[in-house]
C-alpha cells in the first residue's frame, strides 16, 4: 500500500493477472494492510452503491471515536475518489487527495477514521463497494459540501455534479468547524493509538 499526501490515507495498487477468461487480482491483503496502517481492519459493515455518471456523493464523515474508516473499491465503471483531511489541528488540515478507482487497474483506497470521503461517478452504473470499520449510525454522521470553494477540490471538467439534497445542503468546511462538527486531530491520533494497541 502506498501512502497518499493526506496523512491516514493509502492506496492499494494490486497486480492484475489477465487471461483469455478475464482477470484475477487480490484487492485486500491483511498483512499488507497491517504493515501500512499499524492495525487490523475491523470489518463491521460492507456497502455497495451504484451511481449514474456525474453522481457526487460526499463529503461524509463520522464522529471520532469511533468514526468510520473505509476501504473503498470500484468494481464496475470508474469514479474519482477524494479524501479530505478535516481533522482540526492536523498538519494536513484542509488538504485533499484524489485517486481514480476503476474496473481496469483495480486500485482501492483506505481512509482512517476522521477523514472526509467523497467520489464522483465518471461512468454510468459506477459500482463502488466499501468495507467499513463501524456500522452506519445516523446520529454520528455528518457532511461537508463537496463544492465548497475553500476546499477547491478539482472535480472533473465536463461533468455536471448530481448531489443529493442532503449533500447539497451540507455546510462548508468553515461552517462545520464553527459548529463544532469536525473531529480533532488529537482525538483521532489517540484513537489510532488505541487501534494499534489492539493489534
Amino acid at each position: 500500500m502506498r501512502q497518499l499526501s493526506v496523512e491516514g490515507a493509502w492506496v492499494h495498487e494490486p497486480k492484475v493477472f489477465p487471461d483469455s477468461r478475464g482477470s484475477f487480482h487480490e484487492w485486500f491483503k491483511a498483512p499488507d494492510f497491517v504493515e501500512s496502517t499499524g492495525h487490523a481492519l475491523n470489518l463491521a459493515q460492507a456497502n455497495c452503491s451504484v451511481s449514474s455518471r456525474g453522481t457526487l456523493r460526499g463529503i461524509h464523515f463520522a464522529d471520532v471515536p469511533p468514526g468510520q474508516a473505509k476501504y473503498v473499491k470500484c468494481v464496475r465503471g470508474a469514479v474519482l475518489d477524494v479524501i479530505v483531511d478535516i481533522r482540526v489541528g492536523s498538519p494536513t488540515f484542509r488538504k485533499w487527495d484524489a485517486v481514480r478507482l476503476d474496473d481496469v487497474d483495480h486500485h482501492a483506497v483506505y481512509l482512517a477514521e476522521g477523514l472526509g470521503h467523497a467520489f464522483v461517478a465518471l461512468t454510468d452504473d459506477a459500482t463502488v463497494v466499501y468495507l467499513c470499520s463501524e456500522g452506519y449510525a445516523p446520529e454520528r454522521e455528518h457532511g461537508i459540501n463537496p463544492l465548497d470553494p475553500e476546499l477547491g477540490i478539482e472535480w472533473p471538467e465536463g461533468i455536471t455534479p448530481l448531489l443529493s439534497d442532503k449533500d447539497a445542503a451540507a455546510p462548508t468546511l468553515a461552517e462545520a468547524e464553527a459548529q463544532g462538527l469536525l473531529p480533532s486531530y488529537e482525538a483521532c491520533r489517540a484513537y489510532y493509538a488505541e487501534l494499534a494497541a489492539r493489534g
